[in-house]
């Protein structure tokens, strides 16, 4: 590894991130280089971007393809990618309109924006309470931050943006009671709490939620940030559950490795943003959207039954294996815990050839959608050594 990019990055960079060490370099599939020459499989894909690996081909013709033609205007004008990925959204969802962003952070502010006008114009200036959960994450703008319901990134950061009310996950009693005291505009609910540790909803506590929203006209928001495009072994994580949100927010493996978010709405809320109600400078890049088309194109039925297929194979091998005291998740998405400390856990399996990532007191994984089945078992083999050392 370089002293030179290292202590450049010491010197210049805002100390935000906690870096492993390790110079990545270059690297195709899931394979990818470091500056020393080693070769990792790769389990995190950029933290649930890279959905088709690194330089996929068909991705890299796209992309530059279009960089060559356009790399950017305004949204002033019109531009094929943007008008195409949005109508392949739609017609993958049913949803009715797409405003596209940079983030997922950005999909959210969106989100919210759409639900806090539409209850404005319809229940009056007093309905803007958004309802979210304990141990969410839905980003790290000051609103978004104050959306999610953890109290450590709260806390260096206040007064926070008024209006959010946090509930306990899979406490339907407690949910509904919040609800009757709030008047809220919207509920906001991750499927599966990424960051917060690969959780899954309950069924049943999902379908509380929609009910209550569809009843009352409320907006239910899925923030589908990390769990969308295929990453769950659905084209998005609330298809397991069976409902019909108002809003999806989206962004992390959308574009493959280009800053692309996007918010979809349904019909009822489609005309709800008018002109001049929101915009983006970045929002709609042709190349992020040519980039997002090869993407969203091959994640149809055969790879979403791969995914699955996949998961159920990683499920079955590290359940009950020594070292691991449970596993959850959904296709892709997985949370290992682990007798030995995770970050222990990663560190070592780091060091036999294996990129992992950490969920709360998880080892998580997030691999590329099609990695080959070969080098998913090796590393998963790896992973099971690994946890099999305990002292």
């Amino acid at each position: 590894m370089s002293t030179i990019i290292t202590e450049l990055d010491k010197e210049y960079i805002a100390g935000t991130y906690k870096r492993f060490p390790v110079e990545l370099v270059s690297g195709k599939g899931s394979l990818v280089r470091g500056s020393d020459g080693r070769e990792y499989i790769d389990l995190g894909s950029g933290i649930g971007v890279t959905s088709f690996g690194i330089c996929d081909s068909v991705w890299t013709e796209a992309v530059c393809a279009q960089a060559a033609k356009l790399q950017h205007v305004s949204n002033l004008y019109y531009t094929e990618p943007c008008a195409r990925l949005a109508e392949m959204l739609c017609r993958k969802t049913g949803m009715g309109k797409v405003f596209f962003s940079n983030s997922g952070a950005e999909a959210n502010e969106c989100a919210i924006k759409f639900a806090r006008k539409y209850a404005a114009e319809k229940k009056g200036e007093d309905c803007f309470n958004i309802i979210t959960l304990e141990n969410s994450f839905h980003g790290r703008t000051l609103t978004t931050l104050s959306a999610t319901g953890q109290e450590h990134y709260h806390e260096l950061f206040r007064p926070l943006t008024p209006g959010f009310v946090h509930v306990k996950a899979n406490d339907s009693d407690g949910f509904l009671k919040t609800a009757a005291e709030s008047n809220p505009a919207a509920v906001m609910i991750e499927c599966v709490q990424g960051e917060g540790g690969v959780v899954p909803l309950e069924p049943e506590f999902v379908k509380t939620v929609a009910e209550y929203a569809e009843k009352n006209d409320v907006a239910l928001i899925v923030d589908e940030v990390q769990t969308g495009n295929g990453r769950t072994g659905r084209l998005y994580s609330y298809m397991h559950y069976g409902i019909e949100p108002d809003i999806v927010s989206t962004a992390k493996g959308l574009a493959g490795g280009l800053p692309l978010g996007a918010t979809l709405v349904s019909r009822k809320y489609g005309n709800v943003l008018g002109y001049g109600d929101h915009g983006s400078t970045f929002g709609g890049n042709p190349v992020s959207c040519a980039g997002a088309l090869s993407i969203l194109g091959r994640i149809d039925d055969e790879l979403l039954e791969s995914v699955r297929n996949k998961s159920a194979a990683v499920f079955s091998m590290l359940k009950g294996a020594p070292g691991v005291t449970d596993v959850r998740g959904f296709g892709l998405m997985i949370g290992i815990k682990t007798e030995r400390p995770a970050a222990e856990v990663v560190a070592e399996c780091m060091e036999r050839g294996v990129l992992c990532l950490t969920a709360k007191d998880r080892v998580r994984l997030l691999p590329a959608l099609n990695i080959p089945d070969d080098l998913l078992m090796k590393a998963v083999k790896i992973i099971i050594e690994v946890c099999s050392k305990v002292s």
